[in-house]
């Protein structure tokens, strides 16, 4: 494949978040609905070498299943990065601040027995690679945190207050809690083939006494927090795409490196290895 724009995408879950990210980007194209379901805007972002694609699930009513799938077929993105606004759990976590997901929580799974609510959790771990790289890119950035994400078809409000009890009880390492945030992380994994990072900006927190006093600019505000931040992130990604390693030993391809990861192929070695090894790396692409 010729070399090109490396790209990255973003997926978000409410207009106003899809908003916020698409405010900081510029040279925005056409949506390639009939490419990608729910459309996609292309679009680069400023002071990186980066383009965007951006979609919303929202705007259709495309599981986001379909569309992280369509995404990554369509684009191939580096990674992806799913943006928006999340209620907070912990004291810890205040209104305006940012989390970052570094294991999405699907809590809805269990089952309901005569003697209550049995969890059965499923997760999924964002990327090493991505978090290390976040870590990295907002040291010193106030209000970051680094956490578990809860993700449920649910609002949480003041008529599901069983619900939080329920996510205090079974999930309780949880920072933050949303509702897309576990089908990206599940279609992401079957694809099998993008990294991926949740950040999520905190629009309104667990105790209603530190709630904010109006909740509407709360949530835009936490939206903008959360484009900026997953802004940070991608300008501190690597543009150069990690590029296989052969180890070549007496003329024969026996093990690919990749990122330091060794996979011996067919061959048991014992003490030292016979024949010239010498190292080459794959014909650049033309």
């Amino acid at each position: 494949m010729p070399d090109r724009q490396p790209l990255v995408a973003i997926i978000t879950g409410l207009p106003l978040e899809y908003e916020a990210v698409r405010s900081l980007l510029t040279g925005l194209g056409d949506r390639r609905t009939s490419t990608v379901s729910g459309g996609a805007e292309l679009g680069e972002l400023p002071d990186s070498a980066w383009q965007v694609a951006l979609a919303d699930v929202s705007s259709s009513h495309t599981p986001a299943a379909i569309v992280v799938k369509n995404l990554v077929q369509r684009f191939q993105p580096r990674a992806l990065l799913f943006v928006g606004i999340a209620g907070g759990l912990k004291n810890t976590v205040e209104v305006g601040d940012v989390v970052i997901g570094t294991r999405i929580y699907a809590f809805q799974g269990g089952t309901e027995t005569p003697e209550g609510f049995y969890a059965r959790p499923q997760s999924w771990h964002s990327s090493h690679r991505l978090e290390q790289i976040a870590r990295s890119a907002l040291i010193g950035e106030p209000g970051v945190h680094f956490g578990v994400v809860a993700a449920g078809e649910i609002v949480l409000n003041d008529e599901h207050t069983s619900l939080l009890a329920q996510l205090k009880r079974s999930y309780n390492d949880a920072l933050a809690v949303e509702m897309e945030g576990a089908g990206v992380a599940h279609a992401a994994h079957l694809t099998g083939r993008v990294e991926t990072l949740t950040v999520r900006g905190i629009s309104d927190v667990a105790d209603t006494a530190k709630g904010p006093g109006d909740p509407r600019r709360a949530q835009s505000l936490a939206a903008a927090r959360a484009a900026r931040v997953a802004a940070a992130v991608i300008r501190e990604l690597p543009t150069a795409p990690q590029r296989p390693t052969n180890i070549v030993v007496q003329g024969e391809v026996n093990s690919v490196v990749h990122g330091g990861h060794i996979d011996i192929r067919g061959n048991t070695f014992f003490g030292a290895t016979p024949g010239k090894i010498g190292v080459e790396s794959p014909p650049e692409d033309n």
